[in-house]
């Protein structure tokens, strides 16, 4: 996720809620409880922390669809913007048109931390009894337009093209959703659907104009979330330049959300989701074994500095939203700061091999199987656990 920055006053308000009716005054809200079961909104937060997972996992290669549809903005904007979101329901003309309204709201009230927030309280499932008809009618269209979003960025990246449903689906999204500019609103109509997934394994064909130019786009891609949460998501709070910037607060997932951002590095950098060494057919692997002494040595350092940042982080103290200064989170930053400084070294001595045939052939190999087994890949899990996310959610209710 790239960095959010939305008002401060909604910043702050996202933090100090607790629940709608404390961040307004407004008398003439309806508050009739749904008819729903404890058991079925538990199921929908464990659901949602399965999603989320799978979201954080994809964080590593935001370039291409989810920065050029929004996508990123439009289902992970933090920290929410609360009064809004109170607001929206007490409008009786966006709640009783929902699903084309979420298509060009302000982000901040959307995607995966507005169903947070009416979801979690205090790392904990909220109670059953706490959450009314408006926010049960709110957090389905919520749901059903974040797994459109999640099935458009499978289909945007399938090469094959091989899910007709998805396909059409991001046909739909990119004709019916708007671009978000930096407040969070929505900006004028999307680009046309094109297939990223065809583009990256085809260089020179869209905006990668090598093998070794898409290769590269791995590296930076890590390289931009790996700074999002040494540098943001853990220090603004630790460094008290921003305490409320706390990503998935209400749920207590935040220590969780870094984590499995940088699994989303090592998944790009290994070549397939959910690999703990690199494939053959990896950027890693490559460099260990390509009879280059220097790529082997910075190939190494990655994966011990990798591997040390994971360590950093799941050590942090828990709860974040409670303990962001304690030091464990400067440790924490520390490591990802070392691993970006390898990724930026490796970067370098591969940017020397433009237009060496061998290195751009052996880049197209790395990049077809990055696109099959790490980005599509992802990408079809998300979407799948999005849409039981989905159901899970309509199941709340009676």
């Amino acid at each position: 996720m790239k960095r959010k920055d939305l008002l401060k006053m909604a910043a702050l308000a996202a933090v100090l809620c607790t629940g709608f009716a404390s961040c307004t005054s407004d008398d003439e809200a309806n508050t009739t409880i749904v008819s729903g079961s404890q058991e079925a909104l538990n199921q929908a937060c464990a659901d949602w922390k399965t999603a989320r997972a799978n979201w954080e996992n994809t964080e590593a290669f935001l370039f291409g669809a989810a920065n050029v549809y929004s996508i990123d903005p439009h289902t992970d904007t933090w920290p929410v913007a609360a009064n809004d979101l109170a607001n929206v329901l007490r409008d009786e003309k966006a709640m009783a048109n929902l699903d084309n309204f979420i298509k060009t709201a302000n982000s901040g009230i959307l995607g995966y931390h507005g169903l947070e927030y009416v979801l979690f309280r205090e790392g904990q499932p909220r109670q059953i009894g706490q959450i009314t008809v408006l926010e049960y009618n709110y957090v389905c269209a919520v749901a059903k337009d974040l797994y459109n979003a999640t099935a458009t960025l499978e289909a945007a990246w399938d090469a094959q093209e091989s899910n007709a449903e998805r396909h059409q689906i991001a046909l739909d999204y990119v004709a019916t959703h708007n671009a978000i500019n930096e407040e969070g609103n929505a900006e004028g109509a999307l680009g046309a659907f094109q297939n990223f997934g065809k583009a990256f394994k085809n260089p020179g064909t869209g905006e990668w104009a090598t093998a070794l130019d898409a290769t590269l786009e791995i590296v930076s891609g890590c390289q931009d979330i790996i700074g999002e949460v040494g540098d943001s998501k853990i220090g603004l709070p630790y460094t008290g330049k921003d305490k409320t910037y706390i990503e998935s607060p209400y749920a207590y997932n935040s220590i969780t959300d870094f984590y499995d951002n940088i699994v989303s590095c090592r998944n790009a950098l290994f070549g397939q989701m959910g690999a703990t060494t690199p494939n053959e057919k990896s950027l890693i692997y490559f460099c260990q074994h390509a009879g280059n002494a220097t790529l082997a040595t910075q190939a190494n350092t990655v994966v011990t500095r990798l591997d040390a940042a994971l360590v950093k982080i799941q050590a942090m103290k828990y709860p974040f939203a409670l303990y962001y200064t304690d030091p464990s989170c400067k440790a924490a930053i520390d490591a990802l700061g070392e691993l970006d400084t390898a990724l930026g070294a490796l970067a370098e001595t591969l940017k020397g091999y433009a237009g060496n045939s061998t290195v751009e052939a052996q880049c197209q190999v790395i990049n077809e199987n990055y696109v099959d087994h790490v980005v599509v890949a992802t990408y079809r899990v998300l979407a799948d656990n999005a849409l039981k996310l989905y159901q899970s959610i309509v199941n709340i209710k009676k």
